[in-house]
């Protein structure tokens, strides 16, 4: 009898210690970037990294919009666009990150849902003044629940729209417990 209640204890502790060993919460994480100008595009663009918790994939991608031709065409009107990955590791890092959002798997699926309708947008599907980066990286905002609505004069700067989005939403940011990487820099005293 002791050596069944040994025995019993033995594999009640080692079921336990399984169960406290097991795999870490997954989550994928997005993360906004902007770029202010340059010759590189696109200038707004988001990495999502992770792991989704229903298969267990591993998530590493990073996606931006932009004119699938970068000319003078693009200011005279609507051109072709296309959505781009593979953003170099230098790229990257020349680039200002703004917020880091960990996503559920339904947001996930919210946020590609959102890539592949602009990547399977009706041609031309660029346009400079209304679906450029910063549109682009706004709508996936909007799919998370912010409000990314257009900021007058800061629709061709995407530094300084993803600053005034993490400003407009930083109580909602903080709700869902994003890190936020960069703030909008105070304003110059007049004069200085």
């Amino acid at each position: 009898m002791k050596e069944a209640v040994r025995i019993w204890s033995a594999l009640l502790a080692a079921i336990l210690l399984l169960l406290a060993a097991g795999p870490a919460s997954a989550a994928v994480q997005i993360t906004f970037y902007s770029k202010e100008l340059g010759a590189s595009f696109p200038h707004a663009f988001v990495i999502l990294e992770g792991t989704l918790d229903r298969t267990g994939e591993r998530i590493a991608e990073d996606y931006g919009f932009t004119a699938k031709t970068v000319s003078p065409a693009i200011l005279l009107g609507r051109v072709k666009g296309e959505v781009v990955s593979d953003h170099k590791p230098d790229y990257v890092r020349a680039s200002d990150k703004h917020f880091t959002l960990t996503l559920t798997d339904d947001d996930y699926d919210r946020v590609m849902a959102t890539i592949a309708r602009w990547r399977t947008a009706k041609q031309p599907s660029y346009s400079l003044d209304k679906a450029n980066c910063i549109h682009f990286v706004g709508e996936i905002a909007t799919t998370l629940g912010m409000d990314s609505a257009p900021r007058k004069g800061l629709m061709r700067r995407p530094r300084s729209f993803l600053e005034a989005l993490t400003a407009d939403n930083r109580s909602w940011l903080v709700a869902h417990n994003a890190v936020i990487h960069r703030t909008q820099k105070a304003a110059a005293a007049p004069g200085a």
